[in-house]
């Protein structure tokens, strides 16, 4: 138990490093390992909340640089979509979603590093209605950075204001989905307290570690970083499924 402990804070810290520089990646990395020990429907609800204490400290890090005209557009109905997809999370989770959702993150991935993701512009319902099925999709299997941060490269967004108008979103999908876990989950969550204590603790220093870093990278270069990541994660989901 002590070996693993050790793990999850290393986990954690990596986890909200890396959300800080790409906007995803405490529920991506930090749910599976849970997981592991509680199974995937308590982790899930467990590190909503180190989720949350992450994006909340990256937000009031970056919250002047918001796009709020994306936040309002695209960010509403994703944490509309989240709500509904937290929901039906158990209802629907299965092999076939997951890979489903993979595979989308691979390409996603792939389109931002060889610059096919250019090509794709949001404006008017089009961003309404990526918002609301990167929210649901996210929401069923539990993981919506990843998907939220690739419909974001349908808007022309620099690298601060990327970062910051994603946190953004991810704390409004937060706060709606995190009072459907309490109250469907409340007695699984109180089990794995001790757990949730310490990645919330890695996560808050890793966010940390992340802003630091985030500040050092190109802008340039931030687009292919964070498709590099959505690529990853992408198939690392392939593979843990």
């Amino acid at each position: 138990m002590i070996v693993y402990n050790i793990a999850l804070v290393w986990v954690s810290v990596l986890a909200g490093a890396v959300a800080s520089i790409s906007g995803f990646g405490i529920g991506s990395l930090v749910t599976p390992f849970l997981a592991l020990k509680v199974g995937t429907g308590v982790a899930v609800a467990g590190v909503s909340i180190a989720h949350f204490l992450g994006t909340a400290l990256r937000f009031w890090t970056w919250k002047q640089y918001i796009n709020k005209r994306v936040l309002l557009s695209f960010g509403i109905t994703s944490a509309v979509g989240g709500l509904i997809g937290a929901l039906f999370h158990n209802v629907f989770q299965n092999i076939i979603l997951t890979i489903i959702f993979g595979s989308l993150l691979v390409f996603a991935g792939f389109s931002g590093l060889t610059g096919l993701s250019g090509q794709w512009r949001f404006t008017g319902p089009s961003a309404w209605i990526a918002g609301a099925l990167s929210g649901v999709f996210g929401g069923l299997v539990g993981n919506q950075g990843g998907i939220r941060s690739a419909a974001l490269f349908g808007f022309d967004l620099k690298g601060k204001e990327f970062i910051a108008t994603a946190t953004g979103i991810a704390l409004a999908v937060d706060v709606a989905r995190m009072p459907v876990y309490f109250f469907t989950q409340w007695k699984d969550i109180l089990s794995i307290w001790p757990f949730i204590v310490i990645a919330s603790m890695g996560v808050l220093l890793g966010t940390e570690v992340g802003v630091w870093t985030f500040r050092k990278i190109p802008e340039v270069l931030f687009k292919r970083v964070v498709s590099g990541g959505i690529l990853l994660i992408g198939l690392f989901v392939l593979i843990h499924r």
